[in-house]
């Protein structure tokens, strides 16, 4: 076996991929795992060692009845006298919740609580059902503490919690000289509320000792990552872990630390001697893992009676757990997105007891483009401009952060396209001015980016002398539709028909990837793939005597020199084996890359009940190389259903005197449902980023939720009249801005 490495200092510039002679890249190619999925026949976290004979044991985990405070006293006395109970974990070390995907370990208890719910212990049993029943009798004693669960009473408290995944203050020239300069002045404050990730699969694992040796198998995100997580929480080394995630019942960022489960489980399985499996109870996904926070932010545009901004600011209040400094990036679009020559984005952070806040799908923009496009649309109004000209008069030609040229940006074609078969230019520029019966017609838009972020991967492809192909990486599938995507660079580099790429994903034993989060996973990973098979091919073209570009690879066949040979005749019962390395060089760091949409909305709202039903919904989207044609628009039908659910129905409810999520499942928890979605549509624009990675590529997942609620929102305005600033807009916060007048005339 050999290795191929690809850093990349420059644009590639074409590849094979862009020859398509297989023409299997890019196609609209369903799932591979769908029928395995579907007819239960993938297998996940909780179904491992089911009917293998192995004496498997059960947990249920032991939560926290305060919100803040110290652990005096645990008594599992009564629980470990029920028949059926083998053992209670009441260690200290254990986790407090999910960890972060940028912790080296999960957070500890140490003894203190400082969330509603927070894991505390772990009763193993015969069955799930003696360790669920022996769980209540486990008692804990405590020594309350006055806690903090509501964001706003926090934020005198609030400090700058430094570097992130972006500086926690941007800054260029002087925004407060600008702002005051300016001839226009634009200063409004919007809030978010906090959100679950609400995964169908829930948190579960299996652990299972040999010796020294434990495998778990889990559902996380990020393999290699989470393997070290979980070996600093148990103090080994990693090299003794292997993790196994083939498949994985969704994340959004949910799955990306690993889980207090996993470490419970594994620290119950050293002590019982036998495989423990642990899934949570939906109520504790809800309350032990993790949420994205709840912000309040305040946007300030200074600008001319043009609408030529030159001064713009995006200020972001938000909350964690005691001790953990993750911030959301709220920021993170408005540092680029549109010109200013005075600018200031900052975040800070204030000290909750509620569940950890991290990363959900499109942390930073998912918020932070609700309130920046929402803002848009207001001065657009205050200004007598339509909305997408006032985004065209401020498109910048360079970064106007650090004057770095773009990789590709195509903003402004999304934003025409998108306008042209919406029909924007028939909507009515007077909120409240069409009507149906008792329902109020608007239309709004928004603009989309989501900053491309590029990943060290690396993967080993086989060409088998059978004229069949493997791929094997750590790489995971969270039903974004990785494991078709890597069969179809594989088939097209090699000219091979998809039937004859296999694909073997989420084991640490395998080598390794960033695995599925921050829309980098296909880009980074597809590229070691693509690495691996430039390896190979520099193989058969010195079996042929020729240059790897003289080659031609076409259905398990090469053509070299007029001579077309068989892949099998040419490998001879040989295989071909090279480890594929990807590695993000100058031409990441010299340019700036991002991908661009635009959402455009038609929503009804009822004049009668407030209520709000979305009738269209369009993202026009620009981001490199579609992949696969069929996957990437269902990641974005996601990103937009997401979008829906932001805007309109989800809210984590926190009891303020004690920090309990009061709807912590799926029937209080208003994820958006079959009657909340349209029709959805989606288009991609033809675009190849040479720039972004050898498969001139971006990710889409993301990109596809970013904006979506704010074109919601703007259209809710363009049918009422009413500016709501509070997320989710729900029917009582319409009815409350009629009843303060605020409706059109």
């Amino acid at each position: 076996m050999s290795e191929h490495t690809i850093q990349m200092d420059k644009p590639i510039g074409e590849t094979r991929l862009d020859r398509r002679v297989q023409d299997v890249i890019g196609k609209g190619v369903a799932r591979h795992e769908g029928p395995l999925k579907v007819s239960g026949r993938a297998t996940y976290a909780y179904e491992n060692l089911a009917g293998d004979g192995k004496n498997v044991a059960y947990g249920f985990i032991v939560t926290s009845t305060i919100g803040a405070g110290k652990i005096k006293r645990i008594d599992a006395v009564a629980a470990l006298g029920k028949a059926g109970v083998l053992h209670v974990v009441t260690d200290s070390d254990g986790p407090r919740a999910s960890a972060d995907p940028g912790d080296k370990k999960p957070t500890a208890i140490n003894g203190q609580i400082t969330h509603y719910g927070q894991p505390v212990a772990l009763v193993v049993a015969e069955s799930f059902e003696t360790a669920r029943d022996a769980a209540k009798l486990v008692t804990v004693e405590y020594e309350p503490t006055e806690g903090t669960y509501a964001l706003e009473d926090a934020q005198d408290k609030a400090f700058d919690p430094g570097q992130g995944v972006m500086p926690s203050i941007v800054k260029k020239g002087d925004f407060d000289k600008g702002f005051a300069a300016a001839e226009i002045k634009f200063d409004q404050t919007y809030t978010t509320t906090s959100q679950s990730h609400s995964a169908m699969e829930p948190h579960a694992c299996v652990a299972e000792w040999n010796g020294d040796e434990l495998t778990l198998y889990g559902c996380y995100q990020l393999v290699s990552t989470n393997v070290g997580q979980l070996a600093a929480a148990l103090g080994i080394d990693k090299s003794h872990i292997r993790m196994v995630n083939p498949y994985i019942g969704g994340g959004f960022g949910g799955k990306l630390g690993i889980g207090p489960e996993s470490v419970f489980a594994a620290k119950a399985a050293k002590v019982v001697g036998r495989p423990v499996k642990l899934a949570l109870t939906r109520q504790q996904v809800y309350q032990d893992t993790s949420r994205r926070t709840d912000t309040i932010q305040r946007i300030r545009i200074g600008c001319d009676r043009n609408g030529v901004i030159n001064a713009i600011s995006h200020d972001t209040l938000c909350g964690n757990t005691p001790g953990d400094t993750v911030f959301e990036p709220a920021g993170i679009s408005t540092v680029f997105l549109y010109d200013g020559e005075n600018r200031l984005i900052t975040h800070r952070l204030a000290e909750v007891n509620v569940v950890l806040a991290s990363a959900m799908r499109a942390p930073g923009e998912a918020v932070g483009m609700l309130a920046l496009e929402n803002a848009m649309d207001e001065l657009a109004e205050q200004l007598g401009i339509d909305p997408i000209e006032l985004r065209k008069r401020n498109e910048p030609k360079v970064d106007p952060q650090d004057g770095k040229p773009f990789s590709s940006r195509m903003l402004v074609e999304c934003m025409e396209e998108g306008g042209k078969r919406f029909g924007w230019a028939n909507r009515s520029k007077v909120p409240g001015a069409r009507r149906e019966g008792e329902w109020l017609i608007g239309t709004g838009m928004a603009a989309a980016s989501r900053k491309n972020l590029l990943q060290k991967a690396s993967a080993k492809v086989e060409l088998r002398p059978d004229g069949s192909a493997t791929i094997e990486t750590d790489m995971t599938d969270i039903g974004t539709g990785t494991y078709t995507i890597l069969s179809q660079i594989a088939a097209e580099m090699l000219g091979l028909p998809l039937d004859k790429v296999a694909v073997t994903l989420g084991d640490s034993d395998l080598p390794q990837a960033p695995g599925s989060g921050g829309s980098w996973g296909a880009n980074s990973s597809g590229s070691s793939v693509y690495a691996a098979c430039e390896g190979i091919i520099e193989k058969i073209a010195a079996k042929l005597g020729v240059e790897p570009a003289g080659l031609t690879l076409k259905d398990g066949t090469v053509i070299a020199d007029n001579k077309q040979t068989a892949l099998t005749e040419l490998l001879a019962g040989e295989p071909i084996t090279v480890t594929g390395t990807f590695k993000p060089g100058d031409a990441f760091k010299g340019t700036h890359q991002a991908s661009y949409g635009a959402h455009f909305c038609e929503v009804a709202v009822n004049a009668v009940t407030g209520e709000t039903r979305v009738r269209r919904l369009m993202t026009v989207a620009a981001a490199g190389r579609i992949l696969n044609e069929k996957t990437a628009t269902s990641q974005s039908y996601g990103g937009q259903i997401f979008g829906i659910g932001a805007t309109l129905t989800e809210e984590l409810v926190v009891d303020p005197r004690t920090g309990l999520i009061v709807n912590h499942d799926l029937a209080e928890y208003h994820v958006p449902v079959n009657a909340d979605v349209p029709q959805l549509e989606v288009v991609f624009l033809d675009e190849r980023d040479h720039a972004a990675s050898p498969l001139a590529s971006k990710g889409i997942g993301e990109l596809a939720l970013s904006g979506v609620g704010a074109a919601i929102s703007n259209a809710i305005h363009n049918a009422t009249g009413i500016r709501l600033r509070d997320y989710p807009m729900t029917l009582d916060k319409v009815l409350a801005g009629w009843a303060a007048g605020k409706q059109a005339a």
